[in-house]
């Protein structure tokens, strides 16, 4: 199998690397990681720190990052429709949840002014952000429309 032929995916429970066949990351797709043998898909966001987000980040999964906080009524408006959107985006995308009262200066290191923000990371860089909240179907299609 030729390298580009598989893809690089963390594992979202203890952050191992784990090699997939890229043929493999279709809806419903489970697979389990080969260190702690726990699903490298949860259909779930997960939660992260600095040292998560920059492992993820650097993953061949994009990385949809919500910065939010838990007094922000917009970030609680928002929050079942961004864990429903990892069913439906899952395994061609990672979604993840940063605190920002938790993490204030991975917030600052990614420019956040104002929550929820949502950023699209792929190869580890940025490629496109929205601050707002959103509805499953508006955060699809924003997702959708940068990939």
């Amino acid at each position: 199998m030729a390298a580009r032929d598989t893809v690089h995916v963390v594992c979202p429970h203890c952050d191992a690397v784990n090699r997939a066949p890229a043929a493999k990351l279709v809806p419903g797709a489970r697979g389990k990681c080969g260190k702690c043998a726990r699903a490298l898909f949860a259909g779930a966001p997960i939660a992260v720190d600095a040292v998560r987000l920059r492992a993820h980040a650097g993953g061949d999964l994009p990385l949809v990052v919500d910065f939010w906080a838990a007094w922000c009524g917009p970030c609680r408006t928002m929050a079942p429709h961004f864990e429903r959107v990892a069913t439906e985006l899952e395994p061609r995308v990672r979604l993840a949840k940063v605190d920002t009262e938790a993490a204030p200066a991975l917030a600052a290191e990614y420019g956040i002014r104002s929550i929820p923000t949502l950023v699209l990371l792929r190869g580890g860089r940025e490629i496109a952000r929205h601050s707002g909240a959103m509805d499953s179907a508006g955060i699809r299609a924003w997702v959708e429309r940068h990939l």
